[in-house]
């Protein structure tokens, strides 16, 4: 008999955006439940997940996230000029949710498995068109979210800056985050946008 896979816990904080591993999301923050929240990931130097929502809303009742998500690290916050805390996260690893609960602030938090590193891949020929979306798209962003290495090379890299920032049906987006073959998702992406 095989050994079960190692799971852990971890807050999730599911939202209607999703972040990848080796991408960047500037949120904020008001709720108690999430504002503690990132308080203990500060102190403790932890991660929390970011799962597409399911079923419900960012704000009130707990909602229910799909089972694929990120890992994310906190690498920036500030106070905002409206009192709203910023934070800025970086996607670490993408995780599969295995038993959901639901504490009594309404803060999600599961048991995930951390998934493996998806291969690297070049960009394929047929799907250069999609690097120069993304610049188009990263330009738009750059003083919001910035990257100091991008890697337009990297299939992987460029199939999840675009699951992230273009406007996708959720259903579809969830699919693409769900793939582990990033030339599978660029190949997706190109149908998506024809």
């Amino acid at each position: 008999m095989s050994e079960p896979e190692p799971t852990y816990r971890l807050p999730l904080f599911p939202l209607s955006s999703v972040v990848l591993p080796g991408g960047l999301s500037a949120l904020r923050l008001f709720e108690p439940r999430y504002l503690d929240m990132v308080s203990d990931c500060l102190k403790n130097d932890t991660g929390f997940g970011i799962c597409l929502i399911r079923q419900g809303g960012e704000a009130g009742e707990a909602a229910l996230p799909y089972g694929v998500g990120t890992e994310v690290r906190i690498v920036d916050w500030d106070r905002q000029p409206d009192g709203l805390l910023g934070i800025t996260v970086a996607g670490q690893h993408k995780i599969r949710v295995r038993d959901l609960s639901v504490e009594s602030d309404q803060l999600v938090v599961a048991q995930v498995l951390a998934l493996p590193p998806e291969p690297e891949e070049a960009v394929p020929e047929r799907c250069r068109s999609l690097v120069e979306i993304l610049r188009q798209v990263l330009r738009q962003l750059e003083p919001i979210v910035r990257y100091e290495e991008p890697r337009w090379e990297d299939a992987s890299w460029v199939g999840s800056r675009l699951t992230e920032l273009l406007p996708l049906p959720p259903r579809m987006r969830q699919y693409l985050v769900e793939l582990d073959n990033p030339t599978a998702r660029l190949d997706e992406l190109r149908q998506a946008l024809k």
